[in-house]
């Protein structure tokens, strides 16, 4: 990384971010405390902006109905480079015992996004504060409604990716140790969609099965049909999920009800994968259906694509992990069929997204993962966050003054 920083920078900044390491913990509990769900992110933007503004930069609040986005402009000409956290937190009821747990019951931040946007605030704050060593401008984008695929589509809907060139995410990984980072080219996270299946069937007694047509039996053969979606009709060298989350049928034990209603989730690994799915699912629902004489109908509904890294912005992250971290703390990410809606931005702008380890350094250690009702993060991973974005925003501009202007995002 020595065509942008030099050891005396990547020092600087280090200190820089080691002193805002105690009010970023604040942040972080703070916002902690006080979880806000989907779209409903109002005093959590509200304060991300409020400190934004402090930090000297320009902000716009309602995009994509709740996000906040922020821009610096750097000492010269340059790029837009993006970087982007999310916000919104999750319906579960936390366990984790610590002092500054969540204090709405049944909400937690268990996915970490509270660690997100303090750390993208940090970075916003360094970068203030070294806008001399800044080609360009870095766009802070804070999005809300992750966790249910549709905040990055709501921003995108409103021109969050105009004029960027590029963009980077991180996600922390409390499976990975604090200090670490992970990320991989080619397809690193599954694309996520979702179904919904009525199931229609004849409902009556249930001591007189033959006068009735059983959408539950009918039901329970679908699960399981689903599955040679997968097993049967695909290359064991591709990858797909297909899991049915929910099955509700019925209310009382002596009566065969008239419909099922079933909803579920499809993970792939590749668009072309993807691409076919709905077909098969519809098809095989549909005759499994019959063969129980009743009617299915499938409601497939695409999400978010499979998230692969573009190859330079992968090895721009690779390259500065090594220069803030060391070899060893760089490691190769493990494909995951889990998703994020940053693949909706990737479609439209080359970036990268990478693991930012937040858990135990000790395998002997207990870690919770993403989701959990007991998820904690080990927060010193908040000052190598603010450095990882921060540098990767200074080391993408002073690039492009080599490279020449290298996209120019659609709208």
């Amino acid at each position: 990384m020595s065509k942008v920083l030099t050891s005396q920078h990547i020092a600087e900044l280090r200190a820089y971010a080691e002193r805002l390491h105690p009010e970023l913990v604040d942040l972080r509990r703070t916002l902690h405390r006080y979880p806000e769900t989907a779209f409903e992110e109002e005093k959590t933007a509200a304060l991300a902006a409020s400190l934004l503004e402090e930090a000297g930069l320009a902000v716009t609040t309602g995009i994509g109905r709740t996000g906040v986005v922020a821009e610096l402009r750097g000492a010269v000409p340059g790029p837009t480079i993006a970087l982007r956290a999310d916000m919104d937190a999750l319906p579960i009821g936390e366990e984790t015992g610590l002092p500054f747990a969540s204090e709405r019951a049944g909400f937690m931040h268990a996915c970490g996004h509270d660690v997100h946007t303090a750390i993208l605030i940090g970075a916003a704050r360094l970068l203030a504060a070294h806008r001399h060593l800044l080609a360009g401008t870095v766009r802070f984008i804070l999005q809300p409604a992750e966790e249910i695929n549709a905040g990055a589509k709501a921003m995108l809907a409103d021109g969050v990716l105009r004029d960027v060139d590029s963009i980077y995410a991180l996600h922390n990984l409390p499976t990975l140790p604090a200090g670490q980072v992970a990320v991989r080219q080619g397809p690193m996270m599954g694309s996520v969609d979702r179904i919904e299946l009525v199931i229609e069937g004849k409902g009556g007694h249930g001591a007189i099965p033959d006068q009735s047509i059983d959408p539950i039996v009918a039901a329970s053969a679908i699960v399981m049909g689903l599955q040679t979606a997968v097993s049967r009709e695909l290359s064991p060298f591709d990858s797909a999920v297909v899991t049915i989350g929910s099955l509700l049928a019925g209310e009382a034990n002596n009566v065969i009800p008239h419909r099922a209603l079933l909803t579920g989730t499809v993970r792939t690994f590749s668009p072309e994968v993807q691409e076919l799915m709905p077909e098969r699912l519809k098809r095989l629902s549909s005759h499994i259906a019959e063969a129980y004489r009743c009617k299915a109908e499938l409601r497939y509904i695409p999400q978010t694509p499979v998230l692969a890294g573009d190859a330079r912005c992968v090895e721009q992250v690779e390259r500065v992990a090594r220069t803030l971290l060391g070899e060893d703390r760089l490691k190769e990410a493990q494909p995951t069929m889990a998703g994020e809606d940053f693949a909706v931005f990737l479609q439209h702008v080359p970036g990268s997204l990478f693991w930012l380890g937040s858990g135990p350094a000790s395998r002997a250690e207990q870690a919770f993962g993403l989701h959990h009702p007991k998820f904690v993060v080990d927060e010193a991973c908040l000052v190598e966050g603010v450095l990882m974005m921060a540098a990767l925003a200074l080391e993408e501009s002073g690039q492009w003054t080599e490279r020449g202007r290298p996209h120019q995002a659609a709208d």
